[in-house]
């Protein structure tokens, strides 16, 4: 699930309650005289929604038929006996595993290849090599060698973002405090039940420009 951002503006503050029914009690409440530094602050309680939010599952399959080949040297013989050295180089494996060769897709344009053995299994034993000896022409060269992976997104959904346990704060006044003070003097003022409150999880107050919040699932 992605992080859904919530632009807090100058003098707003978020507090996120433990009890999802002491945010709506201080939502239906709507204004609330807040003690800062000895001024009282009359400030308004509202709802909010947040962005669109996105959900998915992904899922990752390493296969253990193909193999992905990179670097692949340039060499100046036709594609047609490229693909022919690649398919011995890989059914003679000299680090265990390889096998029959099913299948070598080549580009020579990225110097790329996709190895496709006969037996299932038999690229895993090349899960663990990076680079790999590839004979040709008396030469060795080093191919880099990585798994072959099929990703695939499940479970796709959009969903509107509600925080029924979050409440946005507006209107309050600026005092010469610092920061920190003054979200101390408004958390203790919301979590006292004589003024509607209860046990605050999270908040966050901003006394000068923007800051960007986010919430999760």
């Amino acid at each position: 699930t992605t992080k859904i951002p919530f632009r807090l503006n100058q003098n707003q503050a978020l507090l996120t309650f433990e009890d999802e029914e002491v945010a709506q009690r201080l939502i239906k409440m709507g204004k609330h005289a807040v003690n800062l530094d000895n001024k009282i602050a009359d400030v308004s309680v509202k709802p909010f929604t947040l962005e669109m939010g996105i959900k998915f599952e992904l899922h990752v399959t390493m296969s253990g038929k193909k193999i992905n080949v990179s670097e692949v040297p340039e060499l100046s013989i036709p594609e047609d006996w490229v693909r022919d050295k690649l398919e011995l180089n890989f059914y003679k494996s000299e680090q265990g595993g390889g096998g029959e060769v099913e299948n070598v897709s080549y580009d020579k344009q990225s110097r790329t290849a996709v190895i496709t053995f006969l037996r299932p299994g038999a690229a895993n034993s090349f899960v663990s090599c990076t680079k790999y000896p590839f004979f040709v022409n008396g030469r060795c060269y080093r191919l880099s060698v990585s798994p072959y992976t099929d990703v695939h997104l499940e479970k796709f959904q959009l969903y509107c973002g509600i925080s029924e346990r979050t409440i946005l704060l507006k209107g309050i006044q600026e005092t010469e405090d610092d920061e920190e003070s003054v979200q101390d003097m408004i958390e203790i003022h919301f979590q006292k039940p004589s003024n509607g409150g209860g046990e605050i999880e999270n908040i966050k107050y901003v006394s000068k420009g923007v800051t960007w919040v986010c919430f999760e699932e």
